[in-house]
């Protein structure tokens, strides 16, 4: 007799995707219209049994980073980090300000980046892949 892992057991216990991602172009709207909220999320999935812990570093054009900032994905699940939440010794991400972005993670991960902008009553919704190094 053989393997007796099933094919979906087997897939899960390969990594999938990187441990280091990078989103270039970043930027929280500091105005909003209507009931929806302009933000920004790096949307995580963990296909992995293990969960990733991750660190975040925000890289700014004007001034020095916020490194370090800790978010945790349990393994098998997704997670949605909107970027205005996070936050290093009592520092945020300023609104209206560009930034990039670079997500390292300690097991395999893949990573989305989002934006939803309500800066006008057509608003606009953007979807990219990170780009994984």
């Amino acid at each position: 007799m053989g393997d007796t892992e099933l094919p979906q057991e087997k897939a899960a216990n390969q990594p999938r995707g990187s441990l280091f991602w990078v989103i270039p172009d970043g930027y929280i709207p500091p105005d909003s219209r209507g009931e929806l909220l302009s933000h920004e999320s790096i949307c995580v999935l963990n296909c992995g049994n293990h969960a990733a812990r991750l660190s975040i570093d925000i890289y700014f054009e004007e001034r020095e980073p916020l490194e370090g900032m800790i978010e945790v994905v349990e393994g098998r699940r997704t997670r949605h980090i909107r970027t205005a939440s996070l936050e290093k010794a009592g520092e945020r991400i300023p609104v209206g300000v560009p930034y990039a972005i670079t997500v390292t993670s300690d097991v395999a991960v893949i990573i989305q980046y989002s934006r939803l902008d309500t800066t006008q009553p057509e608003l606009a919704l953007m979807s990219v892949m990170a780009y994984p190094v």
